[in-house]
């Protein structure tokens, strides 16, 4: 049983009258940052006025970090209103849900994301990929958003692995619907007073109407395939799987949780990849001797060809690439918990019922673990350097049992893209600095600009 007597959080000094609360409003990563280096590996950040007043106590070290996600991650449950606020919103899926809820949907949907599975829908990737550069070549485009652009390549590819032919419909509500979900949803979970959902404010109406256009066509798109004359086994898709899957012990998914799980595929399936593939051209834009490496790499395991899964293990340098990227710029860069009993974390006490955030976005900047840590080097993941690290020092897709399921279709859909564009392209960075926030996901608060320049066979 873990020790309950430990020293008291520091607490990171605010606003006499509101605490940190327009620190984390406005730069929330800011802030976790600037607490880790004034005054520890855990702190306790106040906001709000007297009386509604909330504490948070973050996480920092990646040995806290293991111990919240994964040595004690019965302690440290999904219960804080940030994820109640998601729970709301995009329903009780593999994000959000908890106890036999989530351990029966894990159960369902695994044998969907085994190694094998996953590496069959490499050819979904490449189609999507070949189809963007092709749309840069047609349309002479000069200077792109890449994180833009990034984001359409990742919800088509999403999208087309889930839902097969029905990619169009889905890509067009989904980018319009997301932003405004999730800007919701960090507005409502910052807020010390929340007005209920169903009140008639201007806020809560736009939602309800983004959200039922969102709900409207994962219905449909559902409803269709239930109803298709397809034999068991017929598609390979994910939605048909999910229509499919099915056991002794746990049922099968009604379409409420359908609905849930596909939202929440959208959702996690499209932000990860997109933000590590934008961040990794605007990066490679930045540094060209990185670049020059990962052409040559390229050039020489690809001689042209397109990727396929197989290729993943050739390509170790933009393998590293991606997750230096990773490191800068996790797409999870801060997670939140709730602790039910007391505890202590790097020998701070964090007692029962307290949030707890565990902030990826500053142990991957961590000076006990990363030398010059704003530096961009992917020779950090070289297998002798990420071997005398603690296993915590990088997480991007989380740890423990909650771990992101889907990280191996991450991962491989990050190699072949960006393997697949640096065969066509240079990158050159027009935005050198992109000053970044955190909502459900990471997200650039200005644009993230490169100069695409065609390569010359």
């Amino acid at each position: 049983m873990a020790t309950t007597t430990g020293a008291d959080a520091p607490v990171l000094p605010g606003n006499p009258l509101l605490g940190s609360m327009f620190d984390l409003k406005n730069d929330a990563l800011g802030t976790f940052l600037r607490a880790q280096r004034e005054l520890g590996d855990v702190v306790r950040i106040t906001a709000g006025p007297p009386g509604l007043r909330a504490s948070v106590y973050g996480v920092f070290s990646a040995e806290g970090a293991q111990q919240v996600l994964a040595g004690e991650s019965a302690n440290f449950r999904k219960d804080n209103a940030f994820y109640q606020e998601i729970r709301e919103s995009f329903g009780n899926g593999l994000l959000t849900s908890q106890d036999e809820d989530y351990l029966r949907q894990r159960r369902l949907v695994q044998p969907l994301f085994t190694k094998r599975r996953v590496d069959g829908y490499a050819a979904a990737v490449a189609t999507e990929v070949a189809t963007l550069t092709d749309e840069w070549r047609d349309r002479g485009a000069g200077t792109v958003d890449v994180l833009h652009e990034m984001t359409r390549l990742a919800l088509r590819a999403v999208a087309r692995i889930l839902f097969g032919t029905d990619v169009d419909a889905a890509v067009e509500i989904v980018e319009r619907s997301f932003p405004e979900l999730a800007a919701y949803v960090l507005s409502r979970g910052y807020a010390p007073v929340k007005v209920p959902r169903d009140w008639p404010t201007p806020a809560n109406r736009k939602a309800a109407t983004v959200h039922e256009a969102l709900y409207q066509v994962c219905d449909r798109i559902i409803a269709e395939r239930r109803a298709s004359d397809r034999a068991p086994g017929d598609g390979d898709d994910l939605l048909t799987l999910l229509v499919e899957a099915e056991s002794a012990e746990d049922g099968s998914f009604d379409a409420t949780e359908l609905r849930e799980q596909v939202l929440v595929f959208l959702l996690a399936g499209h932000e990860t990849t997109a933000t590590s593939l934008g961040f990794a051209l605007h990066l490679l834009g930045r540094h060209p001797e990185a670049l020059k490496r990962a052409h040559e790499e390229v050039d020489r395991v690809l001689a042209g060809r397109v990727p396929d899964a197989a290729d993943l293990d050739a390509l170790p340098y933009v393998t590293r690439v991606l997750k230096e990227t990773m490191r800068l710029f996790p797409a999870a860069p801060a997670v939140g918990r709730r602790a039910v009993a007391a505890t202590v974390v790097d020998g701070v006490t964090i007692p029962a019922g307290a949030d707890v955030i565990v902030a990826s976005y500053v142990t991957h900047r961590h000076p006990a673990y990363w030398e010059d840590a704003e530096r961009f080097d992917p020779d950090r993941f070289t297998p002798e350097a990420e071997a005398a690290r603690p296993r915590y020092a990088w997480y991007p897709f989380g740890g423990g049992p909650r771990a992101c399921i889907g990280q191996h279709f991450s991962m491989l859909e990050s190699v072949i893209a960006l393997a697949m564009m640096l065969q066509k392209y240079d990158f050159e960075a027009v935005d050198t600095e992109v000053p970044v926030g955190s909502a459900i996901t990471l997200f650039a608060k200005g644009p993230v600009r490169c100069r695409l320049v065609p390569r010359t066979a």
